[in-house]
């Protein structure tokens, strides 16, 4: 039995975070996740980068902030998508990817909807413009992958009962399938809601984890397009892996890996 039920260097389960607006606090968060290995994604409005009464930070500090993080896309100046017209949408995307790209060094693939709000007509916008994903305000309270991309509901908002789902998250059963835990917010809250405590507790209890794969949210849809790209005989007893990556999934149980390129035979 053959189940893809496993995330890179065998792990079945993975965390990703989500942070909006790219504001200084991001600093602050960004230095608990590196504490404890936690990785994530930072959506920005590149069009309030430098405003100081707004608390953004600077164009010039977002490559080395964000290292090892992902830069991901917001809409050029926070407008909600779903209620203006189609050339303002396009131009809030196009002109978020446009700067964004010149400051991370690398093409802007995601987005999360500006105060959540997007119709289909969006969506397909969206689309054109080079995204792949989009993160929604609505939240699951499960540990499953995105049905959908362009409307990725994640597991919790950090404030919505945060150290329980960590713990829930940790002592999941496997079950046969992988689980992810999907984390969304605003720096900003945790200094106004007196909560940095709270997320540093949550990064040491999920940190650090051989059992966890801690990965931006680009990461997540890359690795799962990937899997789907593994081409199996007509009777499961070969596997061709055309992709540019290292590929895990589970045969009776155990943990196969195949690397790219490879044709592994069972």
């Amino acid at each position: 039995m053959i189940n893809f039920d496993r995330f890179p260097n065998g792990a079945r389960k993975a965390l990703t975070m989500s942070y909006d607006d790219g504001k200084y606090y991001d600093k602050k968060l960004i230095e608990i996740f590196n504490k404890y290995g936690i990785r994530g994604t930072f959506h920005i409005n590149a069009g309030y980068l430098n405003d100081k009464s707004k608390d953004r930070i600077d164009d010039t500090e977002a490559a080395e902030l964000y290292k090892g993080h992902e830069i991901s896309a917001h809409g050029f100046t926070h407008r909600s998508l779903g209620i203006v017209p189609r050339e303002l949408q396009v131009a809030e995307v196009w002109k978020d990817r446009l700067a964004l790209e010149k400051l991370a060094g690398y093409p802007v693939r995601g987005m999360s909807y500006p105060n959540g709000l997007y119709t289909d007509d969006t969506v397909a916008i969206l689309k054109a413009c080079g995204i792949e994903y989009c993160r929604v305000v609505e939240t699951t309270g499960d540990f499953k992958l995105p049905a959908d991309p362009m409307r990725w509901h994640g597991t919790c908002h950090h404030n919505d009962r945060l150290l329980e789902y960590a713990q829930k998250f940790i002592d999941q059963p496997h079950k046969n399938r992988p689980h992810l835990l999907y984390v969304w917010g605003h720096a900003k809250e945790f200094e106004v809601d007196g909560k940095w405590d709270m997320i540093e507790e949550f990064c040491k209890m999920t940190g650090g984890r051989d059992d966890i794969w801690y990965a931006t949210n680009i990461e997540i849809i890359d690795y799962l397009n990937a899997l789907k790209q593994l081409r199996f005989s007509a009777d499961c007893s070969m596997v061709f892996n055309p992709t540019a990556y290292k590929l895990c999934f589970s045969q009776d149980g155990e943990a196969v890996s195949i690397q790219a390129g490879e044709t592994l035979k069972f």
